[in-house]
């Protein structure tokens, strides 16, 4: 807990220019801002052996702040499995998702001293969360009322606690509308802020192919038998749905490859090529020698033997072991089991 005799607040910080600027705007106002991300799980993968700079702490680091990176990914599956809103475009449940992180961020506040909470939402800007009733949704079914301040679209809100008791100068925030950028850009240019990530870059639930992967597994598993690391899985790879009963992904270069073994190793069927370099591949299902015989000629299609007659693939799953000679599929072979 911080000891600070300044008043204090909590701001959600995402890596993402809005909720760097309305903690900075915040800030300005003599206020002591604690941040605060909550990393769902759903990044991309790490391209490097070391751990990367979280995107939220190189914001924090801009504007002069502390900031908590606090990892609820084994918790929101909860929430991404039975939005009570339903998803946008994508599986993105953005509605229940801002639900959570407000609850979350009220309990960071009570700890830690704090009167209010800070987030970076800019009404109109996302169609499917951000209009203002579903902005009152959020203050609401959060539990967090009016102790809720959105810096940047302010003067389009009614006042808030922090305006009313005159915590905060309402005159100088804003009342951003809109899904346009410029005041947003023309804001960051003034503050000489300069690293963030682009507007929902770095969630894959906004992503079609995510969401085709994600509907396959619900499809053929139902939402009740899902685990974590099914939704794991679907953050990398190709995926092939070679039967109803089974699956087959395929990393895409080194760090997707140690990223599959990492997270489905001695839990799911692995495959490789044994005589070039070539992929790593995970089997979610037990195989028929037939269906083992077609993964490994997909496996082999990705391999560096792709153009040879045949090639080795070994099959591995516990301390079971076998190596199938097989001929490399063609480039367009796999796309008929592709999801």
């Amino acid at each position: 807990m911080t000891t600070s005799s300044k008043l204090r607040c909590v701001a959600l910080i995402s890596g993402g220019l809005d909720s760097m600027l309305a903690a900075a705007i915040v800030k300005k106002q003599d206020i002591e801002v604690l941040g605060l991300c909550l990393d769902i799980g759903f990044g991309p993968i790490p391209k490097k052996v070391s751990k990367p700079v979280h995107p939220a702490v190189k914001s924090a680091e801009q504007i002069g702040i502390p900031v908590e990176v606090m990892d609820i990914s084994e918790e929101y599956p909860r929430v991404l499995l039975n939005p009570r809103h339903g998803y946008g475009s994508g599986v993105n449940p953005c509605v229940d998702c801002h639900i959570e992180m407000i609850r979350r961020a009220k309990v960071y506040m009570e700890s830690n001293g704090a009167k209010f909470i800070v987030t970076g939402e800019v009404m109109g800007q996302r169609p499917m969360s951000q209009k203002s009733y579903q902005l009152a949704i959020v203050a609401r079914e959060s539990g967090v009322g009016d102790i809720l301040l959105r810096p940047l679209s302010a003067g389009r809100l009614k006042p808030t606690l922090p305006e009313r008791e005159g915590w905060v100068d309402r005159e100088k925030l804003f009342g951003i509308q809109g899904r346009g950028r410029g005041t947003q850009l023309q804001m960051a240019r003034e503050m000489g802020l300069t690293h963030f990530t682009q507007p929902a870059g770095g969630c894959l639930l906004t992503d079609k192919g995510f969401a085709r992967k994600f509907f396959d597994i619900v499809n053929q598993k139902g939402k009740e038998n899902i685990t974590l690391v099914d939704l794991r899985l679907l953050k990398t790879g190709r995926h092939f749905r070679i039967t109803p009963w089974l699956k087959l992904i395929v990393g895409r270069d080194e760090a997707e490859n140690r990223y599959l073994e990492d997270v489905a190793g001695g839990l799911m069927g692995l495959a490789e090529t044994v005589d070039h370099l070539g992929p790593i591949a995970v089997i979610d299902g037990d195989p028929a020698e037939d269906e083992l015989r077609i993964i490994a000629g997909i496996v082999a299609r990705y391999g560096k033997g792709r153009n040879e007659s045949r090639s080795l693939v070994k099959y591995r799953k516990g301390k079971n072991e076998k190596v199938l000679e097989v001929e490399p599929m063609s480039t367009s072979g796999p796309e008929r089991w592709r999801i």
